[in-house]
Parts: C-alpha cells; sequence; structure tokens
C-alpha cells in the first residue's frame, strides 16, 4: 500500500490472512524498505470488505465515515506488500483504548462532505447524517445503482422472476392495468383506422400482466455489449526458505504469481443503419390513438405512478408506467417489439427501451431526489393538504378537529427534516461562525415555533392548560432525548456489533451539562415547594365529628395566594437569572470543547482515495488546511438551502398554529392524560429525524454521533429553549412561569442520574440500552395514568 494510493486484491487479503501471528511479527521483516513518513493507517470499511476478521483498535470506528487509530497497536502495509501488526503488549490493552478513544479519523470524499462531517463532532452543533454533495453514481455499490436505473438496460438477472414483490404486483397493480389496455383494444379495432394500436394493446395487455422477465424494444435499435468476467484470481502461497540464516525474501519472491485484473472486453457490434425519421405522426390511425386511446391510458398509468411512488417501495412500478407513457405509447405500433429474456440474452447488456425484473425493492429508503429522501418528499402533499384544509375549513365541516391536529402534527416531520438539511447544507459550506449562528437560529426553530404557538393559544383562550402541555413536551423532549434516544440506538447497535465504545470524555461533557441544565431549569420548582403554600382541594372534615379521618386531595404548592413581596418577587428575578446563566454555561461548555480543550475530540480529515489524513485543529480553523481530492456536486448552494430554511420555517409555523387550534377537543375530552399528549406526540414528533440519524449512526458502529445526538438535544432544550421561552414571556406576558410538576421534575433528576451512570465506562451493549428504553417506558405508563393537571 503506497502512501498515495493502492490498492489491496482478493489475493493480497487471503494472502494476509493465512500468515500467522509469527510470520506478522515486524522483527522478521526488517529487510522491507519502508519509509517511515510514508505508512497508511489500514482503515477498514466497505472498499475493504475481505478484512473484515482484521480486528483493528476501533471503539469509534464507523463501517461507512470513520476509523480509529492507535500509536500503540497498527496494522499497516508497506510498499512490498507485506503486513505486519506492530504492538506493545504493555500498552495495547485496556488503556491503549482509552489513550485513543479521543482520536477520530473522518474519511470525506471532499471538502463540503469532511465540513459536515466535522460539524458533526462539533458540540453544540446537531447531528445531520444525510450528505450535502452529489456521489457519483459509478462510486456507489450495485445496490444503489439499482436503484437509480431507468429500466432501460437488460442485465443479467441472478435468481428467479416468480417471487413474492411481483405476484403482489399483480394483485395491486398488474390485473387493472391489464384489464384498461383490453377494453381500448376492441374500442381501436372497432375504428378500423386505429387496429394496428388494437394490436398494440392486445400485446401490452398481456405485457402489464406479467412484465418481468420481458423486454420492449425498438425494432432494429438493439445494442448489445458483452460482459465476460476475467478467470477468478488464485493465489499460491509463497514458499520460505527454511534455513533460519537466510530469512530475507525479496519482494519479487513475496509477490503472488498469478494476478489477475479485470478486464472489460468489447465485442464489436456493426453500427446499425440510420433509420429515417418516422412518419406515424402524420397518420390518421395516429390521430384516432391520440382521441380515443392514449387519454385514457395516460390517466391510467398516471395514477399507476402516484400510487406505486407515494407507497415508495415499489417505486420500479412507477418508473415502468412512466415510461411506457412517455415514450412506449408515443411510438410507431410496428416500431414496439416485446420479447421474453432468455438465457442467450441475458449474456449480453443490452439497451433496450423497457425492462423491469422485480416490482419491489425494500432498499428504495434510500432513495434521494436532489438529496432529499424519498419519505420526506412524498410527504410534501400531506403538508399542503394541511394548509389548504386547516384554514379554509374552520367550521369542521369536511374534516374534524382531531384530523386536522393529526396531520398537522405529521406535517411537521418533513418539515424538520428540510430544516436539519438546509441547516446542514449552510454549515457545510461555510465556516464555523456562520455555521454556529445558523445552528443557534435554526436548530431549536421546531420546537419553539410550537411552544411560542401554544402559550399564545393558551393566553387567548385565559387557560393555563396550553402552557401545562408545553411544559409536558419540554419535559418529554429531555426524557426522550436521554432516554429513548441513546436506549434504542444502543440496542439496535450493540445487535449488529455486540459491545460498542465511545468517546467517554465528550460524554463526561454532555453528562455535566445535562446535571447543570437540570438543575437550573428545576431550581425555581425546588424553591417554590421550599417557600409556597401547601394548598389542597377536596377536604373531608366535619368539626363536630372527630371519628371521621381529616382527608385531603389534589395537594399542591401554590405561589399565587402568599405575599407577592415574599415569593413572587423573588421567583420571578432568580427565573431570569438562571435564564442567563444557562446560556452562559452552553457558551462556556462551546469554548471548552472546541477551543481550550479541543483535542478531546482530535479530528483528523482524511481523503478517501487517498487515504491520507490531515491535522486534528480541522474542527478549529475550518477547511483551509484540508484538501480532499474527490469531485463534488452541492446538492442545495447556500442561498438555496437558505430559502428553503425560511420556507420551511413559515410552514412550521403554520402547522404549529394549526395543531394548537385544534387540540382543544383533544385536551378536554379526551380520556388520556395531558401530560401523556406532551411527552409523547407533541415532544417526540418532531424529533423523528434526529432518531433516525441517531439509528444509522449506530448501525455504522459510531455509538458517539449517536448518543450526543440526544444529549445535544437535551442540553439545546434547557440551555436554550427555555430561556428563550421565559425571555418570550418577558417581553410578551403569556402567563409562563418556570414552575414544574413534581412529575416532572423527579422523572427528570432520575434519568440524568440513570445516563450519567451509564456513560461512566466509555462502552455500551444492547442491555444497558435495554434498561434505558425499559425506564423510558416506566415513566409513561407513570404519564399515562396520572391525572389530568388541576388547570385542563
Amino acid at each position: 500500500m503506497s502512501y498515495k494510493k493502492s490498492l489491496l486484491l482478493p489475493c493480497d487479503v487471503e494472502n494476509l490472512r493465512r500468515r500467522s501471528v509469527a510470520d506478522l511479527d515486524p522483527e522478521q521483516h526488517h529487510h522491507v524498505p519502508r519509509r517511515p513518513s510514508q505508512t497508511d493507517w489500514l482503515c477498514v470499511g466497505p472498499q475493504y470488505p475481505e478484512l473484515g476478521a482484521v480486528e483493528t483498535p476501533s471503539p469509534d470506528s464507523s463501517a461507512h465515515y470513520f476509523c480509529q487509530y492507535t500509536p500503540k497497536c497498527f496494522l499497516t502495509v508497506p510498499r512490498g506488500g507485506h503486513a505486519s501488526l506492530r504492538s506493545t503488549p504493555s500498552r495495547c490493552g485496556e488503556e491503549g483504548w482509552h489513550e485513543s478513544t479521543t482520536k477520530t479519523t473522518i474519511r470525506a470524499e471532499n471538502e463540503v462532505e469532511a465540513q459536515r462531517e466535522a460539524n458533526n463532532y462539533k458540540f453544540g452543533f446537531r447531528k445531520w447524517k444525510g450528505n450535502v454533495t452529489e456521489k457519483p453514481i459509478e462510486d456507489r455499490s450495485d445496490v444503489i445503482k439499482g436503484l437509480y436505473s431507468d429500466l432501460s438496460i437488460v442485465k443479467p438477472q441472478e435468481g428467479p422472476v416468480v417471487t413474492f414483490g411481483n405476484i403482489v404486483y399483480v394483485i395491486l397493480f398488474g390485473w387493472w392495468i391489464s384489464l384498461s389496455y383490453f377494453i381500448i383494444c376492441p374500442v381501436m379495432f372497432l375504428t378500423i383506422f386505429g387496429a394496428p394500436y388494437g394490436k398494440l394493446c392486445f400485446k401490452m395487455a398481456l405485457y402489464f400482466m406479467w412484465p418481468f422477465g420481458k423486454s420492449i424494444e425498438k425494432a432494429g435499435d438493439v445494442v448489445k455489449r458483452s460482459i465476460a468476467k476475467p478467470p477468478k484470481c488464485e493465489v499460491i502461497p509463497e514458499e520460505r526458505d527454511s534455513d533460519n540464516s537466510k530469512d530475507r525474501v525479496s519482494d519479487k519472491d513475496t509477490r503472488p504469481l498469478l494476478i489477475s485484473t479485470p478486464i472489460p472486453i468489447e465485442i464489436p457490434v456493426p453500427e446499425p443503419s440510420a433509420r429515417k425519421t418516422s412518419k406515424h405522426w402524420c397518420r390518421i390511425s395516429t390521430c384516432v390513438w391520440l382521441l380515443l386511446g392514449y387519454p385514457v391510458l395516460a390517466v391510467v398509468h398516471s395514477l399507476a405512478c402516484v400510487l406505486s411512488w407515494l407507497l415508495v417501495f415499489p417505486i420500479p412500478v412507477a418508473k415502468m408506467n412512466a415510461r411506457t407513457l412517455t415514450v412506449v405509447l408515443l411510438m410507431a405500433p410496428e416500431d414496439i417489439q416485446i420479447h421474453s429474456l432468455d438465457k442467450q440474452t441475458l449474456a449480453y447488456e443490452t439497451r433496450v427501451i423497457l425492462c423491469c425484473y422485480q416490482a419491489f425493492n425494500v432498499y428504495y429508503y434510500k432513495y434521494t431526489v436532489q438529496g432529499i429522501n424519498i419519505f420526506a418528499l412524498n410527504m410534501l402533499p400531506l403538508v399542503l393538504f394541511t394548509l389548504i384544509v386547516g384554514y379554509t375549513d374552520r367550521e369542521h365541516n369536511f374534516c374534524s378537529a382531531e384530523a386536522k391536529f393529526a396531520t398537522a402534527i405529521a406535517s411537521i416531520i418533513p418539515l424538520s427534516y428540510y430544516i436539519g438539511m438546509g441547516i446542514a447544507s449552510i454549515s457545510a459550506q461555510s465556516n464555523f461562525a456562520v455555521g454556529a449562528v445558523v445552528n443557534a437560529t435554526f436548530g431549536s426553530i421546531t420546537e419553539m415555533t410550537f411552544y411560542i404557538t401554544a402559550l399564545l393559544q393558551g393566553h387567548n383562550a385565559k387557560t393555563k392548560c396550553y402552557e401545562e402541555v408545553v411544559k409536558s413536551a419540554l419535559t418529554g423532549t429531555l426524557l426522550g432525548c436521554i432516554l429513548f434516544v441513546p436506549g434504542i440506538c444502543m440496542i439496535i447497535g450493540g445487535i449488529k456489533h455486540q459491545e460498542q465504545r465511545f468517546n467517554s470524555r465528550s460524554a463526561g461533557v454532555s453528562s455535566a451539562l445535562l446535571f447543570i441544565s437540570v438543575g437550573g431549569v428545576f431550581a425555581p420548582t425546588l424553591f417554590s415547594k421550599t417557600f409556597g403554600n401547601l394548598m389542597c382541594e377536596s377536604c373531608t372534615n366535619i368539626p363536630s365529628n372527630a371519628s371521621v379521618a381529616f382527608i385531603c386531595k389534589h395537594c399542591h404548592y401554590d405561589t399565587s395566594s402568599a405575599d407577592p413581596q415574599l415569593i413572587l418577587s423573588h421567583i420571578e428575578p432568580l427565573v431570569y437569572t438562571i435564564s442567563v446563566l444557562l446560556p452562559s454555561a452552553y457558551l462556556i461548555g462551546l469554548i471548552f470543547t472546541l477551543k481550550t480543550h479541543s483535542h478531546i475530540y482530535d479530528i483528523h480529515i482524511s481523503d478517501v482515495q487517498g487515504g491520507h489524513a490531515h491535522g486534528g485543529q480541522y474542527a478549529q480553523e475550518g477547511t483551509s488546511n484540508i484538501h480532499p481530492t474527490g469531485h463534488h456536486v452541492v446538492h442545495w448552494s447556500r442561498w438555496r438551502a437558505l430559502g428553503v430554511l425560511i420556507v420551511s420555517t413559515i410552514l412550521m409555523a403554520c402547522c404549529a398554529d394549526l395543531s394548537t387550534e385544534n387540540i382543544e377537543p383533544i385536551l378536554t375530552h379526551s380520556c388520556i392524560s395531558q401530560y401523556f399528549i406532551g411527552v409523547t406526540v407533541l415532544a417526540m414528533v418532531p424529533e423523528l429525524p434526529e432518531i433516525v440519524n441517531g439509528i444509522q449512526f449506530a448501525l455504522q458502529n459510531n455509538i458517539s454521533l449517536s448518543l450526543e445526538v440526544g444529549s445535544c438535544i437535551a442540553v439545546q432544550v434547557c440551555m436554550i429553549q427555555i430561556p428563550l421561552l421565559v425571555l418570550f414571556n418577558a417581553f410578551y406576558d403569556v402567563g409562563f412561569v418556570l414552575v414544574f410538576s413534581d412529575i416532572h421534575l423527579w422523572a427528570s433528576i432520575f434519568s440524568v442520574i440513570l445516563v450519567n451512570y451509564i456513560f461512566m465506562d466509555g462502552k455500551c451493549d444492547y442491555f444497558q440500552g435495554t434498561a434505558l428504553v425499559v425506564v423510558y417506558l416506566i415513566l409513561l405508563a407513570l404519564y399515562f395514568f396520572a391525572p389530568s393537571p388541576r388547570s385542563c
């Protein structure tokens, strides 16, 4: 493996696996020419799947983006092709792990992706997985390439075409598309002039009943190219001299005796003769077809396209119908040929008009359009439906208030995704200052829009119920992000990777900030319990009958009936003081992790193509000293991302307004506690994109970022969102008082203590994740059976 670029062939990998530990002793390979400054770190990732059995000290490594290295225990491959496992037994154990857990190498294709990946490790930035640049299709895996195929190339197909998904296609789509062709077929024959299109309809009806394993081709316009593969490479093990005095082996002797490189072989095919421009547009039959046949089939295929596209997984059906509508049905009928693919055809790569092997593909959840995930794209019509129905049907004539609330809450999910993509795009293309401002401004916009609109709604309705719902949502976000998010990530990541390690020092910083946050947010609550008056309702006390026990229900601490000079005049300044101290602590945490103690993260940017690792000051100095060589095309420019942010924020405010406007029937007539509604639906639905990001990080064996996803949101809730609500209440009094119920107080304190205990040793597994999730479910049960707040 050279310093600039090298390739590990499967032959070399197999040779490496056959070597024993004694053969890998560096003292036996002192003869290999090696320059000390040109040693590469071997990052086991998707580029080298064959090295999966080689264990490398990477507690924080990601299978796709990150690799960990330690100067005490590593695997190097010099120019001669030998692999030497260099280790220090006394330092390559548990101590070596902890010494190296703060060193992280990020692999990125280009500068923009490197900046985005580095932002993921910066404290205070929300963690976003999605790429902001478009990766060339030729650099992607075969599975991803198949997702973006336009169904115009016939490739060798492995496996049968009779699959469960294809049978489902016949049930959901095939029969009624085929039936429409059978109906149009006699109509075209009755017109006499449209007889050629009647024959075409009959052939297309049979095709759409079962299109798999068939191809639609244009007569005389088929070009084939051989894709014959070279023979497989076999490695003949090297023979060592049995004489111990002759242990010197040259590079020539250690190379494999047979190396085969894939060489594409093309069989020349004569160019087809130039065809004359078709005259079918001037025929009477074509006019009849465009008037009677094509419009009906256009409706049928458009409906099939929309339905299959919205279902995501049958997107090949959408592509097949779209290509039929825009290409096949506009061709001359005599030029359309339908063939069944035989084994001889499968030996060539053939470009045709249409060919489909499978109707469903589970990997379409990865499908993107202009960098936008297919699910977020498909939910945009829901946002438009919510706004139109919500603001036009005020009297609930067509849609109930509960349905409007459900659609408004669901619309927040794609808008949160677009806001996150906009933040990631701007931050990745800007310096740290701009990225920090954008994250601080828009990072909490999703939650803040709902909280403010809910407080305004409660203020206008003269009820404290909305304030209690907001406090429940704040607590629910805090509990979900410190219990459920890391817990589910530990479970999923632990099932795949057994035990995962993370940066215990960075987790310690987050834990400390969580303690500060909870202590500051709930300090006014403790103050009110200490100096407030205990008020009890529904008391049963008969003065003349001493045998009846004195029983009171619904007891609570009340500060309003006490002396305002003694209580309220102290609580209000305390709240303002805390609202200043919490953001200050957040700012100090930024300075600590990004400036004075940046070595905690020690981020190195590595070029994927060359494998070069750059300096660890990238996280503080931006992209000036990072020069990945990969070519990139940014999905969203800075101005486009800013426009998306602004539009998404406006739509978010509208959806939040509709949700709070239509939540009243649920709060007043529902048998479920308002506490439970706040801590579940209102708290966790906006955080679904972050939960998905955390799970994807865990699957990539990057549990550090998975834990940071939840910690970052929880810290922002306490140190940014709550002080902003206090500031808003100071300028526009909506009656928001930073005093929480007992259930919120003790649930939050217990959760923070539990998470700090879990993060203590720097490693986790699925059992610890299960413990966090179970505790979260116990707290949800507590909220579910809790009585409604007094103000509701």
